[in-house]
């Protein structure tokens, strides 16, 4: 399965695709993003921003939240973080799919590093509905869920980072082949 969506992911990642979800990236990123995040990072932080924090930490947050400061953590996981994950995985996707294709064979296992920012949206996802969870229920207290949640943050901030490497790494490896096909070439030439 995971083979079959990586290679159809390579197939729809053209040059266009790749370029048009970096523009809907970076236009999100300066035009909605800065606010979103002004107004969910109040005095007492987000689980959201954060790499850890434990149940403990989570159950503080809710409290100092107080109660509207809940109900709009939850509509804001339900509507700006169902769309956020759905962009930045679409750029990550398509740009990594695009560029190890330029940096590898397409044969090569590397051509499934496309998953990885599927997997970042996945456990942001879970994230999403778990922290909102806790909120909702708070005060009382939601045993796994609370303990499950730091670990989705984690898993999320992982495999973005790991994304993002990807593509660095990939630009890299892409312009040394290709300076090394072009180098080539003129070096036949003359």
């Amino acid at each position: 399965m995971g083979k079959r969506l990586s290679d159809w992911l390579r197939r729809v990642s053209t040059g266009w695709v790749a370029l048009a979800a970096l523009v809907i990236f970076l236009l999100f990123t300066a035009l909605v993003l800065p606010r979103q995040a002004a107004v969910s990072e109040a005095d007492a932080g987000s689980p959201d921003t954060s790499f850890y924090y434990s149940p403990g930490d989570l159950y503080r947050m809710a409290e100092a939240y107080g109660e509207e400061g809940r109900a709009a953590y939850i509509r804001a996981r339900f509507t700006f973080d169902v769309i956020w994950p759905l962009v930045y995985t679409f750029f990550l996707v398509t740009a990594i799919s695009w560029v190890f294709g330029r940096a590898f064979p397409p044969d090569s296992a590397w051509q499934r590093a496309n998953l990885a920012p599927v997997l970042g949206a996945l456990f942001d996802y879970l994230e999403n509905v778990s922290t909102s969870v806790v909120m909702a229920r708070y005060p009382a207290q939601t045993a796994v869920v609370d303990t499950l949640a730091p670990i989705f943050t984690m898993l999320k901030w992982t495999f973005l980072g790991i994304s993002f490497a990807l593509l660095l790494a990939g630009i890299v490896f892409a312009a040394w082949r290709w300076l090394r096909r072009t180098g080539r070439g003129e070096r036949g030439q003359t």
